[in-house]
């Protein structure tokens, strides 16, 4: 897989839950990031869960 590099700004407490929540997953900060773009593209195995379904919006 060719890689790109890019520089992403975000508010730091999001970056602090996306430490946190890579240090549970015991992933790198830059695997969690993937992970969890894969996932809401649906291609981590599968479909996503439509917006909102993890944190229970109808």
């Amino acid at each position: 897989m060719d890689d790109k590099r890019i520089t992403l700004r975000i508010p730091v407490d999001i970056h602090a839950r996306l430490v946190e929540q890579a240090s549970a997953d015991r992933r790198s900060l830059n695997s969690e990031i993937l992970y969890l773009l894969e996932t809401a593209l649906g291609g981590a195995g599968g479909d996503a869960d439509p917006p909102g379904a993890r944190i229970g919006f109808p």
